[in-house]
């Protein structure tokens, strides 16, 4: 480096250093001005209501606590209380003030509630009472727990005393649910009881699992295909081919009265596809959540953007990291429906969680693993449902490609897979060379030779000879996510991936002494990879 550079970078270094201390000058100042003017408003506001208490109903007992201030550009302000009486909240209590920039009193908005005082702030419930018949009442929801809270209810206008207890809990996806009950803490009578998660509980008529219920969020007119839990939406894609679609395309879908679907394949309510999208996508965030702790495709608890009706008779399903989506088509029309049953959600979702995670290269054997991974976990969220018409099976799209479009038993049966590992194995589709590990998956799991399961009949050859005894697919499935997101990378083949899940084996179930070791490496050996 010549010195010139050198002078240079180190005069660049010294502006940078001035620059970055007038800008660290200014945006103090700029924090310091906000704060202060955030508080004249507040102390304005204060005033105002205290000056004004007749239009208010502000009176003895009462005390403001500050919710939120807006100051708009031009500097009229907007100051939000809550309000509580002799230090209880005051449901319907609350109100804006509304002040021009110096302060001064423009207008209001109120809740209900005017005057919320009551003769009496001791209940002649007991608090236990209130508890134990929220609890009662909170069907569907298990490990609840029931918090009764003194309150006054004046969402009315008139004012009394009231229990708002609530029950929290989980839900029957595993979400958190709760309900709010509240009654009234002198005669004990029902005021009103509701959710206490922002969310509706939607009845779908699905195509491949029976009705089912889909979390979905109240709006204006009735519903929409937005599950608040999970974070994903649900749109129709109104046909448009997959290489057109970005997360902006297609249109959402709404209902009136949560009612969504007519239940049969092939349907020409459009509606009825999505609620398997729906309802799938929300099984497969729940599988991954409960059973490994990951919070959605990236784990950073964001849902997808879900799209059915992609294309003209597409018979396929696809994942989209640039668009953070999931696509899926009608099917042929003739022998396939909609590609939207259970383990083809959890296959696409998977591609999503092998990208942010290992990120295996779309082709080889590495590619072959990635296939692999999408159905071994597409499988896992068939069997984690636990749904009585779609059940666990070893069978991949058996549901919206019958009578199936591969098979982990013996995944040649299809006439294109590999049931073992050869030299030419990379060479194949990676929809073909991931028969290897699909096998793999199925004999770990169940162990070879001939086996009926959930009432299909598997008959799992080895290709050394062995006989290998399963240890379970929840085992297997632990030791290939732990395999997949500690140690496998971009480039892992077939031998790397035997690397990878023993050491997963070893972390999970002790050394190689363990049952679960033996099994992974009997496992590797009897699809050819030593």
């Amino acid at each position: 480096m010549s010195p010139t550079s050198s002078q240079r970078r180190h005069l660049a270094a010294a502006s940078l250093a001035v620059t970055a201390a007038l800008v660290a000058v200014t945006f103090q100042t700029g924090a310091a001005t906000a704060a202060s003017g955030r508080d004249a408003a507040i102390a304005s506001a204060r005033a105002n209501v205290a000056h004004h208490p007749g239009d208010f109903g502000f009176g003895a007992g009462q005390d403001l606590v500050v919710k939120d201030v807006i100051i708009d550009a031009d500097g009229t302000q907007h100051v939000r209380f809550d309000r509580t009486y002799q230090g209880l909240p005051v449901v319907g209590g609350d109100l804006v003030v509304h002040q021009n920039a110096r302060g001064g009193l423009l207008d209001s908005s109120r809740g209900r509630a005017h005057d919320p005082k009551v003769k009496s702030t001791r209940p002649s419930v007991p608090a236990q009472a209130s508890a134990s018949g929220a609890l009662a009442q909170a069907e569907g929801i298990t490990a609840a727990t029931s918090t009764p809270e003194l309150v006054i209810w004046a969402a009315e206008g008139t004012p009394r005393l009231a229990w708002r207890t609530t029950v929290a809990g989980v839900g029957d996806h595993g979400q958190p649910a709760g309900q709010v009950v509240v009654t009234d803490a002198d005669t004990g009578e029902q005021i009103e009881a509701y959710a206490a998660e922002h969310q509706a509980v939607g009845t779908g008529h699905s195509e491949y699992t029976g009705d089912v219920r889909i979390d979905t969020t109240a709006q204006t007119g009735g519903y929409a295909l937005k599950d608040p839990t999970r974070g994903h939406v649900t749109k129709d894609a109104k046909n448009v081919s997959s290489s057109s679609i970005n997360a902006n395309s297609g249109t959402l879908f709404t209902d009136a009265d949560n009612v969504w679907g007519d239940g049969r394949k092939f349907s020409t309510d459009r509606a009825t596809a999505a609620v398997d999208a729906h309802a799938n996508t929300a099984w497969t965030y729940d599988y991954y959540l409960n059973t490994f702790g990951r919070r959605g495709i990236k784990n950073d608890g964001k849902g997808a953007t879900v799209f059915v009706h992609v294309g003209t008779k597409w018979d396929n399903a696809q994942w989209s990291d640039s668009c953070f989506c999931m696509m899926t088509g009608d099917g042929d029309g003739v022998t396939d429906p909609e590609q939207v049953d259970l383990d083809t959600m959890g296959h696409e979702m998977t591609h999503g969680v092998t990208s942010a995670t290992a990120n295996l290269r779309y082709s080889g054997e590495s590619g072959g693993l990635n296939e692999a991974t999408s159905d071994i976990f597409g499988t896992m969220v068939e069997w984690y449902a636990g749904n009585a018409v779609d059940k666990g099976d070893y069978l991949f799209s058996d549901q919206s490609t019958p009578p199936w479009l591969r098979r982990m038993d013996k995944p040649s049966l299809d006439g294109r897979s590999a049931d073992c590992w050869t030299k030419k194995v990379g060479q194949l589709d990676v929809h073909n060379s991931s028969g290897v590990g699909n096998h793999w998956f199925y004999l770990a799991s169940e162990g070879s030779g001939s086996k009926t399961v959930n009432g299909v009949t598997y008959n799992s050859p080895t290709c050394n000879g062995s006989t290998v005894t399963g240890i379970g697919n929840q085992k297997a499935a632990a030791i290939w996510y732990r395999a997949l997101t500690v140690y496998m990378t971009s480039t892992t083949d077939y031998k790397g991936a035997r690397t990878a899940s023993l050491n997963a084996a070893k972390d999970l179930y002790g050394g190689t002494a363990s049952a679960e070791y033996k099994a992974v490496a009997a496992a590797w050996s009897a699809v050819g990879v030593a």
